[in-house]
C-alpha cells in the first residue's frame, strides 16, 4: 500500500471512473446556477447536458474556488491515515484555488509535522489538469516517492499543452475577455477564436478564424508544431468538450488522420461545470504533451 496519495480538484474534468481506476483522489469545486448552490462534483448533482441546456437558456452562473476550511476537513482525512499527499490545483492563473489550499496545508503541518503535505500550482486546467494527474498516477504505479513526483511535476508540467475553441463569444463577453461590440462583430462574422493556456497558466486568446472549419484546422496545425516528435505523436491525448460532442469527435478524426500513432486512442471528456460556467457551451479543448509554454 502506497504512502501517500494522489489529489487534484474535480475542474481536472475526467469522469469518476478514470478517478476511481487511476486512484486519484479530488476535492469539489462549487458553482451556483441562477442562484442554486451546488457542488462540481463531475456531473452527479446537476447531469452535464442539464446545465449546458440552461446556460444556453440564459442561465447565470457563478462558481467558487475551495475554502480553506474545506481544504482542511478534506487534506487530515488522509492525514490522520497516516497518508502523505501530492495535491495539485487549478492553474492560479484561472482560480485563487492554489492560495487557500497553501494556507490549508501550513496550519496542517504544525498540527502533523511527521507528514509531507505538497501543494503544486498545475499551472493547467479542465483535462490538461487531468493528463498531468495521470502521468503522476502512472509514475506512483511504477514505485516513485512523493518526493520524485513532486520534482517531475515541478519541471514538467509546462510542458501539457493546452488548446481549445468558442463557437460563441457570448460567454467570453459576460466573463470579459472580450468586449461586447467585438463580440456581438464576432458572432455575427462567424469568428471562432483559438485560445491556449500560457507559461503562467493563463487563458489567452492567440488567433481568430473565421468559422469552425478554419479553427478545427489551426488547432490541428498547432498540435503538429508543437506536439511531441511531431506527427509521430504517440502519448497521451484528451480532448474535452462542453456540450458539443460532434465537434470534439471531428476534431479527434483530424487527429487520428494526421497522427497515425493515435487512430482510436483520443479520450473524450466533458467538461465541468466550473470551467464550463466561463467558457460556456460549443468549448473543445486539446491537450497533449509536447514543447515547454514559454509565453
Amino acid at each position: 500500500m502506497k504512502d501517500y496519495i494522489l489529489s487534484c480538484c474535480s475542474t481536472a474534468d475526467l469522469d469518476e471512473q478514470h478517478f476511481d481506476r487511476r486512484d486519484i483522489h479530488y476535492v469539489c469545486f462549487n458553482f451556483e446556477i441562477d442562484g442554486e448552490s451546488f457542488p462540481d462534483d463531475l456531473g452527479k448533482s446537476i447531469p452535464f447536458k442539464e446545465f449546458y441546456d440552461r446556460m444556453a437558456k440564459g442561465a447565470i452562473t457563478k462558481t467558487s474556488q475551495v475554502s480553506v476550511g474545506s481544504y482542511l476537513e478534506y487534506f487530515e482525512e488522509f492525514l490522520k491515515e497516516g497518508k502523505d499527499i501530492l495535491h495539485l490545483t487549478l492553474s492560479s492563473g484561472i482560480s485563487g484555488t492554489l492560495n487557500s489550499a497553501t494556507i490549508a496545508r501550513d496550519q496542517l503541518r504544525e498540527k502533523y509535522p511527521d507528514r509531507k503535505i505538497y501543494v503544486v500550482d498545475s499551472l493547467a486546467a479542465s483535462a490538461g489538469f487531468g493528463l498531468i494527474m495521470d502521468r503522476l498516477a502512472d509514475f506512483r504505479d511504477e514505485g516513485k516517492t512523493i518526493d520524485e513526483l513532486y520534482e517531475w511535476v515541478i519541471e514538467h508540467r509546462l510542458e501539457c499543452q493546452h488548446w481549445f475553441f468558442l463557437s460563441d463569444l457570448s460567454y467570453l463577453v459576460r466573463g470579459g475577455r472580450v468586449s461586447k461590440v467585438a463580440g456581438t462583430i464576432g458572432n455575427a462574422l462567424n469568428i471562432c477564436p483559438l485560445l491556449n493556456v500560457d507559461y503562467q497558466g493563463r487563458l489567452i486568446v492567440r488567433y481568430k478564424k473565421r468559422g469552425k472549419k478554419a479553427v478545427m484546422k489551426a488547432t490541428v496545425d498547432k498540435m503538429a508544431e508543437l506536439a511531441e516528435n511531431g506527427t509521430d505523436y504517440n502519448r497521451e491525448c484528451y480532448i474535452s468538450n462542453s456540450d458539443c460532442y460532434d465537434d470534439a469527435r471531428q476534431l479527434a478524426d483530424m487527429i487520428e488522420a494526421r497522427f497515425p500513432n493515435l487512430k482510436g486512442k483520443i479520450r473524450i471528456y466533458s467538461i465541468g461545470t466550473t470551467i464550463g460556467s466561463h467558457t460556456g457551451p460549443g468549448t473543445v479543448a486539446l491537450f497533449f504533451w509536447g514543447s515547454q509554454r514559454i509565453d
